[in-house]
C-alpha cells in the first residue's frame, strides 16, 4: 500500500509545482505571512482534514489521525520568505517588490500540502497520527517554532521530523547529521560614540570610522586566538554604517553582525572576548559604545536514533540515490526548538539546479523542483519508520 503512496506522490508532482510557484509570487515576510497561512488553511479545508490557525501567530496545524494504533509524529514545513528582490529571470518570479522566497520555504510547503493530499485516501490503514505543522517565521529571531510550542504545537506529539531544501546537493540525495548539525545564531549590534569634526582636522576628532575599522579587524582575532583550534565558531561583522558626507569625519559607527557556535561554552566565551576589545578599542581612541548581544536560535542538534531512520527511510524511498552523514553547517535554524523538546531530526534534500550556481538567500536564488516529491517521500517514510520503533 505505501508503494501507491510513494506513486500518489508522484502523481502530484504538477500540484506541487503549481503551488510552490504560486507561494514564490505571493511571498510574505517573517510575521507578515497572513495570506499564505490563509491559503494553506484552506488547502485543508477543501481535502477536509481538521486544522488550526493561529498557532502562536500565524502558525497552522493539521492533524491527519490513522485508523490504526501508533504515535503521534509531527511534520514541519516553514512558510516565510526573505526581504531580497527576486532577480532571476522566470514566470514565476516574486510580484511583490522587494520580497522573495530565496531559501525554499515555498518548496517545503507545497511537498507538505501534496503529501497530506496523497495520505488523506488511505487514512484508514494510517498507524498513529500525522501533524502537519506549518511554520512562519523561521527567518527572523525570535523566530515561530518556539512560540508554536509555546502555544501548545506540540503537544500530544511523540516526536518531530523535518527537512530542508538543499542546493548544494544534487536532487536525490539525503544528508543529516547524527547529532550537531546547525550552529546557534546570536546577534549583535555595536554603537561606537566618538566625536566629528571637519575632514581636513582629524586631531580634533574622534574618528568612529576609523574606530569602528579597528575593531572589525580586532573582533575577527576572537576565533582564530581565542577559541580551541578544533572548535567551530564564526563571528561576523554584517553591516558598518557611518558617515554622511566625504569632507566630514563621523561622530558615531553601528556595527551591526552574527555569531555562531555549537555550544554554550563557546558562546559565553566570544561574548566576554567581544566586550573587552570593544571596551579595549573604544578606550585606546578616548571613545564611547554600546554594546547590545541577542542569543539566537540555540544549535540544532539532532538525536541520533532519530537520525538513524531518516537515512533508513531515505534508503526505502524511490528515487533517493544517496543518502549519508555530513557534518556540521555554521546556518541557524529554528527547528531546533523542537529538538530540545521533543526527539527527531532534521535533514537536508538536495535540490541543485544544474547550471544554477546561485546560493540561498541570493537575488538569482532557484532550486530544481524534482527534489519536492523527494522531500515529501522521505518525510513519510521517515514517519513510518518511527511508527516501527518499539
Amino acid at each position: 500500500m505505501w508503494e501507491t503512496v510513494m506513486n500518489d506522490i508522484d502523481h502530484l508532482y504538477e500540484e506541487m509545482v503549481h503551488i510552490r510557484r504560486h507561494l514564490h509570487q505571493h511571498p510574505e515576510l517573517s510575521f507578515h505571512e497572513t495570506e499564505t497561512a490563509a491559503y494553506i488553511a484552506q488547502y485543508y479545508e477543501e481535502l477536509g482534514i481538521p486544522y488550526e490557525t493561529n498557532i502562536g501567530k500565524n502558525g497552522v496545524l493539521a492533524r491527519l489521525e490513522g485508523g490504526k494504533p501508533g504515535k503521534t509524529v509531527a511534520l514541519r514545513a516553514d512558510f516565510d520568505a526573505l526581504p531580497i528582490q527576486d532577480e532571476k529571470d522566470a514566470p514565476y518570479k516574486s510580484t511583490v517588490p522587494g520580497v522573495m522566497h530565496a531559501c525554499g520555504h515555498d518548496g517545503h510547503t507545497a511537498a507538505l500540502l501534496c503529501l497530506a493530499k496523497a495520505l488523506q485516501p488511505y487514512q484508514e490503514d494510517i498507524p498513529g497520527t500525522v501533524v502537519f505543522l506549518h511554520q512562519y517565521a523561521e527567518e527572523i529571531t525570535p523566530g515561530g517554532a518556539k512560540p508554536m510550542i509555546e502555544a501548545g504545537a506540540l503537544e500530544g506529539v511523540d516526536a518531530v521530523f523535518g527537512t530542508h531544501l538543499w542546493i548544494n546537493t544534487p536532487v536525490g540525495t539525503i544528508e543529516t547529521a547524527p547529532e550537531s548539525f546547525f550552529a546557534g545564531a546570536d546577534a549583535f549590534e555595536i554603537k561606537i560614540q566618538g566625536k566629528g569634526g571637519h575632514g581636513a582636522q582629524p586631531h580634533q576628532t574622534k574618528d568612529a570610522i576609523v574606530i569602528g575599522s579597528e575593531l572589525v579587524t580586532s573582533l575577527q582575532q576572537i576565533v582564530s586566538r581565542k577559541l580551541d583550534p578544533l572548535s567551530s565558531a564564526v563571528v561576523t561583522v554584517g553591516t558598518f554604517e557611518a558617515g554622511k558626507a566625504f569632507n566630514v569625519i563621523a561622530d558615531t559607527a553601528t556595527l551591526k553582525g552574527t555569531v555562531r557556535t555549537f555550544n554554550s561554552h563557546n558562546q559565553d566565551l566570544i561574548i566576554q572576548e567581544m566586550e573587552k576589545h570593544i571596551k579595549g578599542v573604544t578606550a585606546t581612541h578616548d571613545a564611547s559604545y554600546d554594546f547590545h548581544y541577542q542569543k539566537g536560535y540555540p544549535p540544532l542538534v539532532n538525536h541520533r536514533k532519530e537520525a538513524d531512520l531518516v537515512l533508513q527511510a531515505a534508503h526505502a524511498t524511490p528515487g533517493v540515490e544517496q543518502a549519508n552523514y555530513v557534518g556540521p553547517v555554521m546556518t541557524g535554524e529554528d527547528f531546533s526548538y523542537y529538538m530540545l523538546e521533543r526527539p527527531g531530526a532534521f535533514y537536508f534534500t538536495g535540490a541543485q539546479k544544474e547550471g544554477h550556481v546561485y546560493p540561498h538567500h541570493h537575488p538569482k536564488f532557484d532550486f530544481d523542483e524534482r527534489a519536492l516529491p523527494l522531500s515529501a517521500k522521505t518525510l513519510f517514510q521517515s514517519y513510518l519508520a518511527y511508527q516501527q520503533q518499539p
